[in-house]
């Protein structure tokens, strides 16, 4: 297959993943393991929220037999979602870094909360919590529809957005900084000693590292 033809599939493959964003499969999210099936025939059967539903349809759309879930990515269980027992949190926010979709609020040092019609119960957040705090808990409608995948993954397109604008201005708040006192060295170049100097040039190197950074956004 070419590679325009490739891509089609893996955005098809994608459109019918759960978008958990979960890593069970061994891959950083959904569209990177829908990438790894097109382009380098990753076996279907390694994500299990999608589960035997999920597989059948990876089957049909890349042509392949169906094979049951692979027990070393996890198991068929029923849809759980995370809370978090509020008295025990302490405000450290590491869960709300982990979310992938921004299912958390919160804010450093006070009680973070779980908004559950956007939890897809994928537990990157148990990890991080220092103080096991968060419980997996069966989540009411324990089904998962092709327009909570869709809710899901706007969500996790949302947050990477974010995250990259924010990026983007602290960049640029160092750019400004390094700017500021590259100028106030310049100013002091008619006497530079060599402290100065090296200051000088430490600052250049800031720049020229913070300007890379902005380009190979």
């Amino acid at each position: 297959m070419h590679t325009h033809d490739l891509e089609e599939l893996s955005a098809r493959i994608n459109d019918v993943l759960p978008q958990t964003q979960c890593t069970q499969c061994g891959f950083s999210g959904c569209a990177p393991y829908a990438r790894a099936i097109a382009f380098d025939n990753t076996p279907i059967n390694q994500c299990p929220p999608g589960g035997t539903a999920g597989i059948k349809l990876l089957a049909q759309i890349t042509g392949r037999d169906f094979v049951p879930l692979n027990p070393e990515n996890g198991l068929e269980i029923p849809r759980h979602e995370a809370k978090i027992i509020e008295a025990d949190c302490i405000g450290c926010t590491k869960c709300i870094q982990a979310c992938p979709v921004d299912a958390i609020i919160g804010t450093s040092k006070h009680m973070h909360t779980v908004l559950s019609d956007l939890c897809t119960g994928c537990g990157l957040c148990l990890p991080p919590c220092p103080v096991d705090c968060i419980d997996m808990i069966l989540a009411q409608d324990s089904g998962w529809s092709q327009e909570q995948a869709l809710q899901a993954r706007q969500q996790f397109e949302f947050r990477n957005m974010r995250l990259q604008r924010e990026k983007n201005e602290l960049n640029e708040q160092r750019i400004k900084k390094s700017q500021a006192k590259h100028a106030q060295l310049s100013a002091q170049s008619g006497h530079v000693d060599e402290d100065t100097a090296r200051k000088l040039s430490i600052v250049e190197a800031a720049l020229a590292r913070a300007r890379a950074r902005r380009q190979s956004i």
